[in-house]
């Protein structure tokens, strides 16, 4: 039988990837994950399940797999997910699964029920045995009150989770709205899951970067056709929407995959943003995408002044930019009030050209 380790000796050899080894350690965790999971019987369904008494399984019952970004946490959960055959499984961003969570929620409490999430988690745990979560990360307090809960019944009904984390567990929600009723959840991880750091030196997609170009200073289609193969390159094509909570609202990252993320400059700048919502972007990417900086002065003054307040931001964070522009940094704001300004501005936008720029970042 080919065990994961085998299939992913066999990828380099192929010269698909390139063989790590922080993440043959991995492997060996991923392994142990399986075969528990292999050796723990399918819940029973319908009439039976519903009237046997269902076994609590105890001990591990997944993964918790963190890291620097780039270190191949999500390529290895992908390759693990891919070999497990078992058919009762589902691969989900995080994010995106505790949007789903929410809405079946709204939906269940129109009924009436006392416990809604109790039903929601039992739908769930019917129709999967294995979970893998592609970046964990709680920033918003309604994830942080709904998760814990969640995930213990998710165990209790014998799910299998894995996921991967660019936070150790007791970062989790760091700093947030009443993180102490939050703390037994990080507790949780650390019993039900292993939790293994992924030590590799290597950030892969920083090599993706390495000698590429990064600002273009171009319009139209030649631009897009440009940024859009960076794109493809950096997520293989995938993407979905991430929702950042700041200070009780929403702000929407239509496109968004694996700390990569990618928007119009017109979503950024052109509705009224501020300081934490640029804060919260910087610190929960490590790429940002941005399509068609137009020509900036005197016309468009108020998206100016919060584009050189995102600059700031994603400077200060070591965030890598990769853009479409109207003009070099030096010629984007030709006239106006704010011209000397957006000279620090412009000095950035060269400096975050170069090739090894962030490479000091996590």
């Amino acid at each position: 039988m080919t065990t994961l380790t085998d299939r992913y000796h066999a990828l380099a050899a192929e010269g698909e990837i390139t063989t790590d080894a922080a993440q043959v350690a991995a492997l060996h965790v991923l392994e142990e994950v399986e075969k528990a999971l292999l050796a723990t019987a399918p819940k029973k369904r319908g009439l039976l399940g519903r009237f046997s008494k269902p076994e609590a399984p105890t001990g591990k019952r997944g993964a918790y797999l963190w890291g620097g970004v780039g270190r191949g946490k999500s390529m290895l959960m992908d390759l693990f997910y891919d070999h497990v055959p078992v058919e009762a499984k589902r691969r989900v961003h995080f994010h995106a699964f505790m949007q789903e969570m929410h809405a079946k929620l709204h939906e269940i409490r129109k009924t009436g029920v006392d416990d809604a999430l109790a039903p929601v988690a039992t739908e769930v745990a019917e129709a999967t045995r294995l979970l893998c979560f592609d970046e964990m990360q709680i920033t918003d307090i309604t994830d942080a009150m709904l998760v814990g809960r969640l995930f213990d019944l998710l165990f209790a009904d014998g799910v299998v989770i894995v996921t991967t984390s660019n936070r150790v567990p007791d970062d989790l929600y760091k700093d947030g709205l009443n993180r102490n009723l939050f703390v037994p959840f990080i507790e949780t991880i650390k019993d039900r899951l292993i939790v293994h750091e992924l030590l590799s030196e290597t950030d892969y997609r920083q090599n993706r970067l390495t000698g590429a170009q990064r600002y273009f200073a171009l319009k139209g289609a030649e631009a897009r056709a440009q940024l859009d193969a960076i794109w493809e390159d950096l997520t293989g094509g995938e993407n979905h929407p991430l929702t950042l909570t700041v200070k009780g609202r929403a702000l929407e990252i239509p496109r968004y995959h694996n700390g990569v993320a990618r928007m119009r400059f017109w979503e950024l700048c052109g509705q009224p943003l501020g300081p934490g919502d640029y804060l919260a972007l910087a610190g929960a990417v490590r790429v940002l995408v941005v399509d068609d900086i137009p020509e900036l002065g005197r016309s468009n003054f108020n998206e100016a002044k919060r584009f050189v307040t995102l600059i700031d931001a994603l400077y200060e964070a070591n965030v890598q930019l990769i853009c479409s522009t109207a003009a070099q940094p030096e010629m984007l704001y030709v006239e106006g009030p704010g011209m000397f300004e957006f000279e620090r501005t412009a000095s950035r936008l060269r400096e975050m050209q170069d090739a090894t720029w962030g490479q000091d970042a996590d």
